[in-house]
C-alpha cells in the first residue's frame, strides 16, 4: 500500500545515519529535503523486492525493519533498521540477488535513482556520504560472515543485538537502551542459522542472565557492557564517528523549520 509522492518527509533519519559517517554541511541538509518520495506501508513478511527485480527506486526505511533474505534457504542475511537504504547498490547495479522482505510492520519511503545520483553531482561531500554508507554495509556483512562462522550461537546472538542497538542509538530509536524488536525468535533463528528451539533457549540464557529483558515486541538492554562481553561486540566495524553519543544533524534541520517532519 503507498501513498502519493511527497517531499522533505523522509530525510531526517537518513540525515542521522549519514552525518554518522562524516559530517554534513547545512547544503547538504537543503539538498535531502527535497527528496521525493513514495510512502509505502507493509505487513511483516511482505516482500518488497523479489530477487532479479531491477527497480528503478530505493527504498529508505522509515520505521519498522527490513532484511534480505535467501531466496531459496530463507536465510537472513542483514537487518536493516529505520535510516537505512538496504538497496542502494542497486544505483550500480540494479539486479537483485535476493528479497528484500519487512520482518514486522514497516514503513518506506521508495527514492527514485534519480534523486541519488543528482545529489551525488551536486554535492561531493553527500557523494562521499553515500559511498561510506555502502562501505559501512560491506564491513557489516564481512561481520555478519565472521559472526556465523566462528562464533557460537549465544555469541552470534548477543553479537546480533549489539549491533542492532548500536545502529538504532544512531538515528535515535534506542534511547534507554529500549526498542522495539526486529525480529520473532523464528527470524533470530533465521539471521543467527541456528534452530527456533535454540533460538529460545539463547534468549532465556540472556534473560537469565540478566543483560536484557525481552517481552512480547521490546528489548531492553539491563547491562550493556555484560552483553558486549557475552557478544564479543566492538562498534568500529559499524563505521559511525561516535557510536555512544551519536551527532543529531537534525537540530540543524529544525532550524530550517522541518522539525516537525521528525
Amino acid at each position: 500500500m503507498t501513498s502519493t509522492m511527497q517531499k522533505g518527509f523522509a530525510f531526517t533519519r537518513l540525515a542521522d545515519h549519514l552525518a554518522s559517517l562524516a559530517e554534513l554541511t547545512d547544503g547538504d541538509l537543503e539538498l535531502l529535503t527535497a527528496m521525493p518520495a513514495v510512502i509505502g506501508h507493509f505487513a511483516p513478511h511482505d516482500q518488497l523486492f523479489r530477487k532479479m527485480d531491477q527497480p528503478s527506486r530505493c527504498c529508505l526505511l522509515l520505521q519498522g525493519y527490513l532484511c534480505w533474505k535467501s531466496h531459496d534457504l530463507g536465510q537472513i542475511t542483514s537487518i536493516a533498521v529505520p535510516g537505512d537504504i538496504p538497496d542502494l547498490h542497486a544505483l550500480l547495479a540494479p539486479r537483485l540477488e535476493a528479497s528484500l522482505v519487512a520482518l514486522g510492520p514497516a514503513v518506506v519511503a521508495f527514492v527514485p535513482h534519480s534523486f541519488f545520483h543528482e545529489i551525488a553531482s551536486a554535492s561531493l561531500n553527500l557523494r562521499r556520504n553515500l559511498a561510506l554508507v555502502s562501505l559501512a554495509e560491506n564491513a557489516r556483512l564481512r561481520d555478519w560472515i565472521i559472526n556465523l562462522g566462528s562464533r557460537d550461537s549465544l555469541t552470534r546472538a548477543a553479537h546480533l543485538i549489539c549491533e542492532l542497538t548500536a545502529r538504532l542509538r544512531i538515528v535515535g530509536l534506542a534511547k534507554d537502551n529500549r526498542f522495539a524488536s526486529p525480529f520473532t525468535q523464528s527470524d533470530l533463528a533465521s539471521a543467527c542459522a541456528i534452530s527456533a528451539v535454540h533460538a529460545n533457549r539463547i534468549i532465556q540464557e540472556l534473560r537469565r542472565r540478566q543483560v536484557l529483558t525481552w517481552q512480547a515486541r521490546t528489548i531492553v538492554i539491563n547491562d550493556w557492557q555484560a552483553l558486549c562481553r557475552i557478544g564479543c561486540f566492538e562498534p568500529d566495524y559499524l563505521g559511525p564517528r561516535n557510536v555512544a553519543a551519536p551527532r543529531q544533524p537534525v537540530m540543524r534541520a529544525a532550524e530550517l523549520g522541518l522539525s516537525a517532519l521528525r
